[in-house]
């Protein structure tokens, strides 16, 4: 028995995982590829591999429901108040009279498609007016969308949850207290929600600032050593979720949520050693939660549901329900016509929906509301379907309204002194995207001179961070002359551009990089060659060599410019003929072929074909 037992913990981190690992390989949205290893796991054979109730027991949904408080702290900790400046009216109309709009149209569509019972209809539309952070997130790395419309779906899909869960909540207990022999009475309903509303405002808010506040005096005082600060926030926030859920339920999500907001937007704490270690642990939540979701559900239950009103009613949300819900909540907006169609284009749902439509439909069907077994299957059915359209469909859609880069080869250059400024016109000149980044006046008002894009300020600092546009840019090159400040931009960088995306000029000689306070993998990629620092640079272009444009053809090769140039060549880029930019590194030789553009330090003088 134990082995048994063991034998599906394993099978769940290992199908969890792996589908992770193999929706990237594919380029395909992760929630996906986990759906398909847990209907496989569970429904097609549910006897033999995964069966959850079993495994868990009574501990499943509130594993679940701690999980689910657990991937909201992680997402509170990414908003950033400075990202509502402009969007701010449009996220609170989504959150509230776009919340609102969706429940009543998802009310109305589910009564004429599926033909269920109005009281059943008003709990999935009151569920389905969540959408799916843990879809979303990753959509908006893989996309790249331009600052609003990549501000917007955050913050609502992060903040709709709560909202969601809350309003499924009040339409659960009027359903669940008000069942009678004429259905259920909702004269009560007004009542139940002012009361409700109030109760989650006081549980989930007091204990979210509660819980922040104690972090945050922790820290502070150093009250709590380094290695103990990821599970002490771990810690806190459960505690926060369980005693906000104690005094009203699903308030645990409003506490989770406004905890990890309140830490993300405090001045005097850096949160993020905490942010990265929630990061994963979101991942393996995410993993587990929809292997184990999916794994309950049964071939009987989706064999009950009406194909036709099934289809009928996921058209109904992608088409009427979306595109009215964002019109609505972005008149009077900033919002160009392209940004709002493709708002209109976003909505897939999550773990949020799939978690709360799991625990209500098992309480309902227990009350003996007909067809309330039906609940979960559809929500697994829109699941599949909005995040099947959304994924497939987003990158060409976002491409066609031209509000993204879904493969960004534009540059973020720290530096704008000569070596940067040489070397971002060289790109720029090839159609790649450079921006530049420094904090000396001079520098910056030479680069605007040149007509390069650029930035004021520290390549360090958050708001740079923040308030930087970097769609269309997808790699960091910090050329300082500064190894340290070089090391901690990668390291700073690495969490928006992936850690193979970031690269940085290597140490002056006679300097030791751990001597130097940075490991190796505490950094970012060692650009060019080993003596190719700062100094040198700055030494060549002072003796008049130049970045050099070279195509590379049958009839002239790398080795032919080299013996043009006397060896004399730095290969610093590659261009290849699909106008893909490779950045040269000094961890392995890659010799730039026929057919391909060349970016390349020379000296000045030589006669060479290009």
């Amino acid at each position: 028995m134990m082995e048994h037992i063991l034998a599906q913990i394993t099978l769940v981190l290992l199908l969890g995982v792996g589908s992770q690992w193999l929706a990237w390989r594919l380029r395909l949205p992760s929630i996906l590829m986990l759906l398909v290893a847990g209907f496989v796991a569970g429904p097609v054979t549910y006897h033999q591999w995964i069966n959850p109730d079993v495994l868990f027991g009574d501990l499943l949904m509130p594993l679940v429901s701690i999980s689910v408080g657990l991937i909201l702290f992680e997402g509170g900790l990414t908003l950033k108040f400075r990202e509502l400046d402009e969007i701010g009216p449009v996220v609170i109309r989504l959150v509230t009279i776009g919340a609102a709009l969706t429940w009543g149209l998802s009310l109305l569509l589910a009564r004429w498609c599926l033909g269920w019972d109005w009281a059943l209809c008003a709990l999935l539309g009151a569920i389905l007016t969540v959408t799916g952070p843990t879809v979303i997130m990753p959509l908006l790395r893989y996309l790249q969308p331009n600052r609003q419309v990549a501000f917007t779906l955050k913050w609502e899909g992060i903040m709709i949850d709560p909202v969601g869960a809350l309003l499924a909540l009040l339409v659960f207990e009027t359903i669940h207290h008000g069942m009678g022999e004429h259905g259920v009475q909702w004269t009560q309903f007004p009542i139940h929600a002012a009361v409700g509303f109030v109760k989650t405002m006081l549980a989930g808010g007091v204990t979210g600032v509660a819980g922040a506040a104690w972090i945050y005096f922790f820290y502070k005082r150093h009250w709590v050593p380094e290695y103990l600060h990821s599970p002490f926030a771990l810690m806190v926030a459960v505690l926060a979720f369980t005693g906000a859920n104690y005094f009203q339920d699903e308030a645990g999500l409003l506490a989770t949520t406004a905890m990890g907001l309140i830490l993300a937007n405090q001045k005097k704490l850096d949160i993020r050693h905490i942010l990265a270690f929630k990061e994963n642990l979101r991942v393996l939540l995410i993993s587990v939660l929809f292997i184990v979701l999916s794994a309950r559900l049964t071939l009987v239950e989706f064999s009950a549901l009406p194909v036709g009103g099934v289809i009928l009613f996921l058209l109904g949300l992608l088409l009427i329900a979306r595109p009215l819900t964002v019109w609505v909540s972005c008149l009077g907006s900033s919002l160009k016509g392209n940004e709002r169609l493709f708002l209109s284009w976003m909505a897939p749902r999550g773990i949020v929906a799939a978690a709360v439509a799991s625990v209500f439909s098992m309480r309902l069907a227990e009350d003996g509301l007909a067809g309330a077994e039906l609940l979960t299957p559809v929500i697994f059915v829109v699941i599949v379907g909005t995040v099947l359209v959304y994924g497939l469909t987003a990158a060409p859609v976002a491409r066609y309204l031209g509000v993204s880069s879904p493969d960004p080869q534009g540059v973020l250059i720290a530096g704008a002194h000569p070596l940067g400024r040489h070397l971002g016109l060289a790109l720029q000149a090839e159609g790649f995207k450079v921006l530049m980044l420094d904090n000396n006046r001079q520098h910056i008002n030479l680069a605007r001179m040149d007509d390069l894009a650029v930035h004021y300020g520290s390549v360090l600092s958050d708001e740079a961070f923040d308030e930087l546009d970097l769609s269309g840019i997808g790699s960091l090159l910090a050329l300082t002359p500064n190894h340290r400040i070089n090391s901690l931009a990668a390291i700073h960088f690495s969490e928006l551009f992936g850690r193979t995306s970031v690269f940085q000029l290597p140490d002056q000689p006679g300097k030791s990089q751990r001597t130097d306070g940075f490991a190796e993998g505490l950094q970012g990629r060692t650009l060019f060659a080993g003596k190719a620092h700062y100094a040198f640079f700055e030494q060549r272009l002072a003796a008049g060599y130049l970045i050099k444009r070279t195509a590379l053809t049958e009839n002239f090769s790398f080795d032919d410019l080299k013996e043009a140039h006397g060896q004399d060549v730095l290969p610093l880029c590659i261009i290849t003929e699909s106008r893909k930019l490779q950045i040269l590194t000094v961890e392995k030789e890659n010799l730039p072929k026929k057919g391909q553009v060349l970016l390349s330090l020379v000296p000045l003088g030589n006669t060479a074909r290009a």
